[in-house]
């Protein structure tokens, strides 16, 4: 099992900048994956970006080049730093871990990200 907390959500304006966080407990040592989604209300949840074990990144188009996520393996902490931030970036964000021999997904309560224009 792992649990997840996160912070760093709140209220900016366009172009501003936010650092969310994310620290894992638990069994971190089976954690093959960490990542960010995001909800916007009457949307689905989409992918953001994600880190894997070896440090190999991935984004979604909609936030290359103004996201960056980054993982601090000795406190099991994922980063999402957010820059350039727009009006449609507003939603609530989900850190995501996928962990184990089974690969069991595990979320994250959810930080609300409000862009004002």
């Amino acid at each position: 099992q792992v649990q997840l907390v996160e912070s760093g959500g709140g209220l900016v304006q366009a172009g501003g900048s936010l650092r969310l966080s994310c620290a894992a407990s638990g069994s971190i040592a089976s954690i093959n994956r960490m990542g960010w989604y995001r909800q916007a209300p009457g949307n689905q949840r989409e992918f953001v970006a994600s880190i894997l074990s070896g440090g190999v990144t991935n984004y979604a188009d909609s936030v290359k080049g103004r996201f960056t996520i980054s993982r601090d393996y000795a406190e099991s902490t994922v980063y999402l730093r957010m820059n350039s931030l727009k009006p449609e970036d507003t939603a609530v964000y989900y850190c995501h871990v996928v962990a184990g021999w089974n690969r069991s997904n595990y979320w994250g309560q959810g930080t609300q990200v409000t862009v004002s224009s």
